[in-house]
């Protein structure tokens, strides 16, 4: 690497990548991709013997060897699946990672982002690592479904540098209105200097179809943000990616580490994204389940509020009763997700859902807990 290419890497006019990939190197010298020997990248010539061989030999390339920083084959699987072109993804290890590099491209120190609450935690965890100012915005309460306050979101969104948008939206298991998704985005569009970043972050989106991402055209600055961690069940993977139009995701390939996803994973990732339908019959599995379980929680006097992913939001009433039944359950070895006292989901609790039998489980300990403050 040249001291000039350095330099352009370090003031964010070009991206950081590895060496050509092997197959990029068969095609420019017209040589067979089996004969390529690298003497550039310092590995080790043979794989670990402590692995099976089928296991040693299954990937492309080799667990010996670096993975492909081009990532070009599950870059090509997630295409394919959401239904663009292969220039308008971006991978990355997680879609944690992904918002990562969205906080890094759009968001300045002392810059400013809106966050709609209750939802996800990292999109303020990653506001407050720039160095800006974290925005909340309250949504209607249970109420109202914990919807958008469209009117406060209009109000403060275009000034800001970065929305992040949660649809279905997390922990509060509720779908995010598409046209108040819409609005906020035609209002960011004309705010000066392009507006900012939307982040529409779908992770839960093959629980409850209706994509954005046939927005991205029309709104450059729309990311949306998709996963293989839930309904393709593969969290251990730690494979997400962005879908944008191309002068976004090249902003955010500028700040995009060459080599964080494993071959492994981008193998398996790429594996699964070609062959969706697991995915979408685990999905309609889930919540054919999470109606089975919400009842069962309705009879017992738990209100789950309405769900379309693959967790429930159950209101205990106040903080105190809500950590008492959390003690309940932890020992007898269930483990919900709590909030704390300065929470907006205070006196709630949520439960992922499982198997029927690990769901009846909790229900059981739930009945036990319930009786026990009735005696």
């Amino acid at each position: 690497m040249t001291l000039e290419t350095t330099e352009a890497i370090a003031s964010g006019s070009q991206v950081y990548t590895w060496e050509p990939p092997d197959r990029v190197i068969a095609a420019r010298y017209g040589v067979d991709v089996a004969d390529i020997l690298r003497f550039d990248l310092n590995t080790s010539p043979t794989a670990p013997d402590f692995f099976e061989a089928e296991l040693r030999e299954r990937f492309d390339p080799p667990i010996n060897e670096y993975p492909d920083s081009t990532y070009a084959g599950l870059t090509e699987a997630a295409a394919a699946y959401v239904g663009v072109r292969f220039d308008e993804i971006l991978v990355g290890c997680g879609a944690d990672e992904v918002l990562d590099l969205i906080a890094k491209a759009f968001l300045p120190p002392g810059g400013a982002a809106i966050v709609p609450i209750p939802t996800y935690s990292m999109y303020g965890v990653l506001t407050g690592q720039r160095g800006a100012k974290l925005q909340a915005v309250p949504r209607l309460g249970a109420d109202g479904r914990f919807a958008l306050d469209l009117e406060a979101m209009l109000a403060a969104a275009p000034a800001a540098d970065v929305v992040w948008l949660c649809a279905p939206n997390n922990p509060t298991g509720a779908s995010e209105s598409r046209d108040a998704m819409v609005a906020v985005l035609e209002a960011c569009a004309v705010a000066p200097g392009g507006g900012p970043a939307v982040v529409v972050d779908e992770a839960y989106i093959e629980f409850d179809p209706g994509s954005m991402v046939e927005l991205r055209e029309e709104f450059e600055r729309l990311i949306v943000i998709r996963t293989v961690s839930k309904a393709f069940a593969l969290p251990g993977l730690r494979v997400g990616y962005a879908v944008s139009a191309r002068p976004t995701i090249e902003r955010l390939e500028r700040f995009r580490p060459p080599g964080s996803i494993s071959t492994v994973s981008a193998s398996v990732a790429e594996a699964a994204l070609r062959s969706p339908q697991y995915a979408i019959d685990n999905a309609r599995r889930i919540s054919e389940e999470r109606g089975r379980f919400v009842e069962r929680l309705g009879a017992l006097g738990i209100e789950a509020h309405p769900s379309v992913t693959n967790f429930v939001l159950c209101r205990f009433g106040d903080q105190a009763t809500s950590e008492d039944a959390t003690e309940h359950v932890l020992r007898a070895g269930i483990v919900p997700r709590t909030f704390g006292p300065a929470n907006p989901l205070r006196g709630h609790l949520r439960f992922t859902v499982r198997t029927p039998a690990q769901n009846d489980r909790l229900l059981g300990v739930l009945a036990d807990w319930l009786d026990g403050r009735i005696a």
